[in-house]
């Protein structure tokens, strides 16, 4: 049996999600066609303070399915350190994208997209994160509620800039 660790508090959960947008580059990626189809795949992604962004092909299901309704979750982590994001995606294509952004996620990630033809952005807003571990974290899980963070970071540290 596995002993959970005591639950964090809501700062040290925020402060620990922040650092986990800004240093890794996979996440789960989950849309549904308009027919309910799901879609979920692995995607690199890049967080600005406020969004998320990731490039797939134009016609993959998960450009494909994000264009009637933008709606879209991410997942950061494994099942036992998850922060859940739901949000909104709009498709940007790659000569549309500021280039501070596609510089930012081309020196993130080793690669550049808008050498891609076919490729295009997807900008996620979040509106609902969350974040846990073990069961004892359920209940203080969510740090953002439509679009607004929940909690700030008591201390600085390493973690990214929390978006104002």
């Amino acid at each position: 049996m596995i002993t959970p660790e005591p639950p964090r508090s809501p700062e040290q959960r925020l402060r620990d999600t922040l650092d986990r947008l800004r240093d890794d580059e996979d996440a789960w990626v989950a849309t549904a066609s308009p027919d309910g189809i799901p879609c979920l795949v692995p995607l690199w992604f890049a967080w600005n303070g406020a969004t998320l962004l990731m490039a797939t092909r134009r016609t993959n299901p998960t450009a494909v399915n994000v264009t009637p309704t933008g709606e879209i979750r991410v997942t950061l982590g494994t099942p036992r350190d998850v922060v859940l994001i739901k949000g909104e995606a709009e498709i940007v294509e790659g000569t549309a994208l500021p280039t501070d952004d596609g510089d930012a996620f081309a020196a993130k990630l080793g690669w550049d997209p808008r050498q891609s033809a076919p490729c295009v952005y997807l900008r996620i807003t979040p509106h609902t994160v969350q974040a846990w571990r073990e069961e004892n974290e359920q209940a203080g899980r969510d740090l953002m509620r439509s679009g607004t963070w929940l909690a700030r970071p008591s201390s600085p540290g390493r973690s990214a800039v929390l978006p104002s």
